[in-house]
């Protein structure tokens, strides 16, 4: 579902509308519950493991990448992932997730946006997962005087944060469906969200300098949505652990970096140009170039696989 930038925020450029989110970095304090947990909670596929470093994903490029630090602890009031939401084909699939978890009785918060079908959990170190699919046929959501709210099918409004109907979402199962198949190999992430330390800053930096366009600011929830193309939000941005917020110590669990893919050599170099002429650090990298957002997430720019 394709929705139009707010215009009154828009560059005189844009990111590549191919642009997609890449893999996720974490990390962790103890890579063997982490990966037990991703792999029997979530039907993660292991690509690869080195000593504390591990690859998980589909079965095709690695969208979650795992390294185990000593002495790791979790921080609050932090700038950091608030969650990284890992989108599925289509609801039969988000069905087999959320039985899943059900079976095994893990917490999780099943929540109807009406444009998307979503759970919300955390891992077992506290690290925010979004599972979700499209469901553009039921409606849209809005950012409207500074309001997030969602529009059904039939015009009723909704506040965009529903209970999701389980039992509806269970019906697209069917009698061959196993709650232990892996992830299907169209699994990807849909998108990342951010808690950073000022919400216009950030907006100016992964708009004004990436090339995302703004789809909406809440400044009623302390909220923005930038994304490529017309999607609904590829970066969710928030200052829910509070304005101001510090980045998280080096010895807090959680997020390493994000990769934002890139579709061409040139559309990379484009995007390289622009952070280089905002006077922004990076350093090249194995996984990419690495850089810092004001809030000092870190961020890699790649070039597709």
């Amino acid at each position: 579902m394709s929705v139009l930038p707010n215009s009154e925020t828009k560059t005189g450029f844009s990111i590549h509308p191919k642009t997609r989110m890449g893999a996720i970095s974490l990390k962790v304090a103890n890579l063997d519950n982490q990966l037990e947990f991703y792999q029997k909670a979530l039907g993660f596929k292991l690509h690869w493991r080195e000593g504390k470093e591990a690859g998980l994903g589909a079965g095709g490029n690695d969208l979650l990448l795992l390294n185990e630090e000593p002495n790791l602890k979790k921080y609050r009031g932090v700038t950091g992932l608030y969650h990284v939401a890992y989108l599925f084909p289509n609801r039969r699939e988000l069905a087999i997730a959320i039985a899943r978890l059900f079976a095994i009785k893990y917490p999780n918060s099943p929540t109807d946006h009406i444009l998307t079908k979503t759970t919300y959990l955390d891992d077992l170190e506290g690290n925010g997962i979004e599972l979700y699919a499209e469901s553009p046929e039921d409606g849209t959501w809005t950012f409207k005087d500074g309001k997030y709210e969602s529009t059904r099918a039939d015009g009723s409004w909704s506040d965009g944060r529903e209970p999701l109907n389980v039992e509806a979402l269970f019906k697209h199962l069917t009698d061959d469906d196993r709650l232990d198949q892996p992830v299907p190999p169209e699994f990807r992430i849909g998108h990342v969200h951010l808690h950073v330390r000022d919400v216009d800053e950030a907006v100016d930096f992964y708009h004004g300098v990436i090339g995302f366009d703004v789809m909406g600011i809440a400044k009623a929830y302390q909220m923005g949505f930038v994304s490529a193309g017309g999607y609904h939000h590829h970066l969710g941005l928030n200052t829910w652990q509070g304005r101001g917020a510090p980045p998280p110590p080096p010895d807090a669990v959680g997020l390493r970096y994000f990769t934002i893919d890139l579709p061409s050599q040139a559309v990379y170099e484009e995007v390289v140009a622009r952070v280089d002429a905002a006077g922004i650090s990076s350093n090249l990298t194995e996984a990419g170039l690495m850089l810092h957002d004001p809030s000092q997430n870190g961020v890699i720019l790649r070039v597709a696989k």
